[in-house]
């Protein structure tokens, strides 16, 4: 599948959302990031929020929870107007049972994963969700390094995904820039979270495409 350029608006200016959701308009989602200063060391914004932004945005929204208790919350969120709601491995009991509730609901279910946590425990489950979000960051700020030792991780589920046949979308997110994103792809992932590459371009409209060419470029 062509690469999907998702710019997270963690680097965008919250005092100007609507501008900066407008300004990604070239993208494919725009991706919402979730925090509730308990699962990761930091607050964003929440459902109230979540749902205006679907009110103007003019892309879908690609939530990702970092939050605490998935099972109870991200349903609502897919109530909220997201087009895809992620949640972590480490925050959910029941991560098939809540992807299927989501799919249910109309929504693309994701499942992320901090750098820590092995990807072989969901291998064989990848098929219940449409999406694998492999952290290439630690979670909870903007800006990090890209974590190169990832790049394994990220080839391994695209591996397993090709033996099976499945089509579960493989995304990553932290560190994502022109120097990054071409060895992320060959590694086998086809959806790019880019928060500060993108915002803090002089030409946002271009970086994506250059960000989107170049991933394509490497699959």
């Amino acid at each position: 599948m062509p690469a999907l350029i998702n710019p997270s608006i963690l680097s965008a200016d919250f005092a100007n959302l609507e501008r900066d959701l407008q300004a990604i308009a070239a993208a494919d989602y725009v991706h919402v990031d979730v925090m509730d200063n308990h699962f990761v060391p930091n607050l964003t914004l929440g459902l109230p929020v979540v749902q205006r932004i679907a009110e103007v945005s003019p892309l879908p929204l690609d939530v990702h929870l970092m939050i605490e208790d998935a099972d109870r919350c991200a349903p609502e969120y897919a109530a909220a107007g997201a087009a895809s709601v992620t949640f972590h491995a480490e925050a959910t009991q029941a991560p098939v049972r809540l992807a299927r509730e989501l799919r249910s609901r109309g929504v693309r279910a994701g499942i992320a994963l901090r750098p820590a946590s092995p990807v072989e425990p969901l291998l064989d489950l990848l098929p219940e969700f449409d999406m694998l979000l492999v952290m290439t960051v630690e979670p909870g700020f903007g800006g990090q390094s890209f974590i190169e030792g990832m790049l394994p991780k990220i080839r391994r589920a695209r591996a397993a995904l090709d033996a099976s046949g499945g089509h579960t979308w493989i995304q990553v997110d932290g560190g994502v820039a022109r120097d990054t994103i071409g060895r992320i792809a060959a590694a086998g992932a086809n959806v790019f979270v880019a928060g500060s590459a993108v915002y803090g371009a002089s030409d946002i409209a271009a970086e994506i495409a250059a960000l989107r060419d170049l991933a394509d470029a490497h699959a």
